[in-house]
């Protein structure tokens, strides 16, 4: 596939997106083709039905395909589900010599020793995020390398997962002819799709509202701080419409859509809503009032969950205040009256974010929905991870042209610059290798 092309692969509970985006001349994000599936093997995120992922994966890849009339190869997938949780960590490493500034390697070291931090059984560190760096005692420092000193400690934020959920979501995509390209989270992916810097530099907490998970990532000094997921979204909102008003859940799915509300107050006693009664039943009246009742009391456990875990990062303290308070996206976030309902309970600003932030200005409006947040997000990093590659490929060319140049002298061969890999990258590499050694 062509170098500027990348393939986002959204894996959630409720449907499956294949995307298929470019960069134009305006370095923006171009769509060319998208393709939707329902998603059938996959419970609060996390895949427990290989064949039927398989077979959607493979329905969303075709639509996307047919409409951008090109072949996908690659893919970059998200993941997320109810097994990620992250931790903040603090460790440090003494340098066998204080003379030497600091370099690659001795970051290296301190991540490396992150990595033997003792996980519950299953779970592995998936992502290592060094935040704030200390030299010898001299606190917030973000970039130390080039400095002196003696001991390097940071502070970590780290992402941790069950390594088999990931497994299994690289399964698919390889069962389903697919090329795994990258492994990227979910609530990042996300973020970058709808998030400004200047939002991540003044302090925002992003809420992604899927149909199985809810996620969320917390920026600051435009850094992410913090990562949860919960395991509900908008699936438990239509089970509850589903039992509340003993209909079936496409019905219940549709009242949700069409007429729900997350505040109650908004609707009258007497509006009321008329469904077909199954097999020549009597229809059922229901009344909006008792549906935005339900729904509401739903989104409030939702809200109230994810606001503790806010809270529970610290935002109450003036210098953890995220000041640009929060975004709603996912397709859960499309619910009416869910922004004053969020605003209310949290007392945050509030918006809806589209993953409007990158994309080219003739971008069909559909593609801007929030549904679509996580998949333009994916595309943007597959983006990111061509380019890397295309400028080390450069480097390398340069590194061997010099070395055939007999003019050239050895100290003025300059070596290939190698950007240091990111955690997900290594995952992606573990999982490739897991993959290939168990055919």
């Amino acid at each position: 596939m062509e170098h500027n092309l990348a393939v986002g692969l959204d894996i959630g509970t409720t449907k499956i997106v294949a995307m298929i985006g470019r960069k134009n001349e305006y370095d923006k994000l171009e769509i060319l083709g998208i393709g939707k599936s329902k998603s059938l093997g996959v419970h609060r995120g996390v895949v427990n039905n290989i064949t039927q992922t398989i077979q959607s994966i493979q329905q969303a890849v075709q639509e996307a395909e047919a409409t951008a009339e090109l072949k996908i190869e690659e893919v970059t997938v998200g993941i997320a589900g109810q097994h990620i949780r992250s931790l903040q960590h603090s460790d440090y490493i003494t340098r066998p010599n204080s003379e030497t500034v600091i370099d690659e390697d001795d970051i290296d070291r301190l991540i490396n020793q992150v990595h033997k931090l003792v996980m519950l059984p299953g779970e592995e560190i998936i992502h290592v995020l060094p935040q704030e760096y200390k030299i010898d005692g001299q606190a917030e420092i973000k970039e130390p390398i080039g400095m002196y000193g003696g001991r390097l400690e940071a502070n970590f934020h780290v992402v941790v997962g069950q390594v088999s959920s990931i497994r299994n979501i690289g399964r698919c995509v390889q069962s389903s002819g697919l090329n795994l390209e990258g492994i990227t989270l979910e609530p990042l992916a996300s973020a970058n799709a709808v998030l400004s810097q200047e939002e991540k530099e003044a302090g925002v907490a992003l809420i992604d509202i899927g149909g199985g998970t809810t996620d969320l990532a917390i920026f600051r000094d435009g850094i992410i701080r913090h990562t949860a997921v919960i395991p509900f979204g908008g699936n438990v909102i239509t089970e509850d419409i589903k039992e509340g008003c003993s209909i079936i859940e496409k019905q219940a799915e549709l009242l949700k859509i069409k007429f729900g509300s997350a505040w109650p107050g908004e609707n009258k006693e007497n509006e009321i809503v008329s469904i077909p009664g199954l097999r020549g039943r009597e229809p059922k009246e229901i009344t909006l009032k008792n549906l935005s009742r339900i729904i509401h009391a739903r989104v409030v456990e939702i809200v109230e969950q994810i606001f503790a875990e806010i809270k529970n990062y610290g935002h109450e303290e003036q210098k953890k205040k995220l000041i640009a308070g929060i975004v709603l996206t996912g397709g859960g976030s499309q619910l009416k009256h869910l922004k004053q309902l969020v605003e209310y309970i949290t007392g945050m600003d509030t918006r809806i974010g589209y993953p409007n932030e990158h994309l080219a200005g003739d971008s069909d409006s559909d593609v801007t929905s929030p549904l679509y947040a996580t998949a333009v997000g994916l595309v943007l990093d597959g983006l990111k991870r061509n380019e890397r590659k295309k400028f080390e490929a450069q480097e390398q060319e340069v590194y061997e042209e010099q070395i055939k140049d007999e003019t050239v002298s050895e100290e003025h061969i300059e070596k290939p610059v190698k950007e240091r890999k990111s955690f997900l990258d290594k995952l992606t590499e573990r999982v490739k290798d897991f993959l290939d050694n168990a055919e």
